[in-house]
């Protein structure tokens, strides 16, 4: 599935801090458009939110990002306008009541509601569904499912997928919008080490493809751009680990320059269960399976560069629904 141009990923002292402390702080990181990024620690020390920061859906505590030409925190629509969720946890979970294609139907459907140009919605239906329909097969064979294997192909429900096959689900709803950065969360979770090394053999197609991919793991391969979370140092600051496997690797850091004013030890990082905590401040917008398209048409990538420094002011109740907590 042919992908607009991936995002650049960088940042710098960049953090996040809840009421038990800092979730993570003083990352700095740069990584090409198409890179392949492991962020790679123990369930706890801050992965999922720094995730979810870096796609525009938590607000950060202090310093910056750049995702594509966006800056955090005051792009944050315009970056989740660009980054596509795969599976997260607790934040944009399959429904298991639905059948493959119906889950995939309303993904294209809000795609095509929320993130395709508004001119796209005049033309006539049978175009629209012939549209869909290309969309997701394009999307399917990205990512490595094909529907004719299931027990019951498309018919088959979401609750009865293998756990790869529900991560290939995830992923081709997230790439019906051909985002520019793909993040993905607890990758190696309920895996064997065959299905990890199918999964990573994924992701490389994908980044090959040029979209710049972003993937949560507990042990990371060593041909990827790596983020280490590591334990906290008795200031109560991440601690600062080796920035990845060769020296071409783009420098990314853990912890550097973290020391004042630090708050919370184990407490203070949190994993997939507790990122969207009151407190944190995640920004506003529509929910996750709403806001995930690329926008790949020019006057949209235009527009998103027309958004306020308000954009993340609505308050804790919609930043619940904004991580699919409602």
């Amino acid at each position: 599935m042919d992908s607009p141009h991936g995002a650049a990923v960088k940042a710098e002292n960049f953090g996040l801090k809840g009421p038990r402390g800092w979730a993570f702080r003083g990352i700095g990181l740069d990584a090409e458009p198409g890179s392949l990024i492991a962020v790679e620690g123990p369930s706890g020390s801050g992965r999922t939110c720094l995730l979810l920061a870096l796609t525009g859906r938590m607000k950060p505590s202090e310093g910056h990002a750049e995702i594509g030409r966006h800056r955090l925190p005051k792009k944050m629509a315009a970056v989740r306008r660009i980054a596509a969720l795969g599976p997260v946890p607790g934040v944009n979970d399959l429904d298991q009541s639905l059948t493959v294609a119906e889950q995939l139907r309303e993904g294209a459907l809000l795609q095509r509601h929320y993130g395709a140009p508004v001119r796209s919605l005049l033309r006539p239906r049978a175009e629209r569904r012939a549209a869909a329909s290309a969309r997701i097969e394009a999307a399917l064979d990205a990512a490595g499912l094909d529907l004719a294997t299931l027990p019951k192909a498309g018919r088959t429900t979401v609750r009865d997928l293998e756990r790869l096959e529900s991560v290939r689900l995830s992923v081709a709803i997230a790439l019906l919008g051909s985002p520019r950065l793909l993040a993905l969360d607890d990758l190696d979770l309920k895996l064997s080490d065959t299905e990890r090394t199918e999964v990573w053999a994924l992701l490389r197609s994908i980044a090959a493809r040029g979209t710049t991919v972003l993937a949560v793991c507990s042990e990371a391969p060593a041909d990827t751009v790596v983020l280490r979370t590591g334990p906290e140092a008795d200031d109560g600051a991440p601690e600062a680990t080796p920035s990845g496997p060769t020296a071409d690797t783009p420098k990314i850091t853990w912890g550097k320059g973290a020391k004042d004013g630090a708050e919370g030890g184990e407490g203070a990082a949190t994993d997939a269960g507790a990122d969207t905590e009151p407190g944190t401040e995640p920004d506003t917008g529509a929910e996750d399976g709403t806001d995930d398209g690329s926008g790949t048409e020019d006057a949209t990538e235009d527009a998103t560069e027309n958004d306020t420094d308000n954009d993340d002011t609505k308050g804790a109740d919609d930043a619940l629904a904004e991580a699919g907590r409602a």
